[in-house]
């Protein structure tokens, strides 16, 4: 194993906490589908900003 990689940044619980807030705030603006929708795009988003910066280092 190389020794001159860092340890990945797992995205995996952003994901997840996006998801789950975007559905409990849609909830309470009644659109509990959008929500969580916009709360997996908003994760998948930051998830691959994250990928692209551990691939330029």
């Amino acid at each position: 194993m190389r020794k001159d990689r860092k340890n990945p940044t797992g995205a995996g619980a952003i994901i997840a906490f996006l998801i789950l807030g975007g559905t409990i705030a849609g909830g309470l603006m009644g659109q509990p589908s959008a929500g969580l929708l916009a709360g997996a795009a908003l994760g998948a988003l930051i998830a691959l900003l994250l990928w692209l910066r551990e691939r330029r280092q």
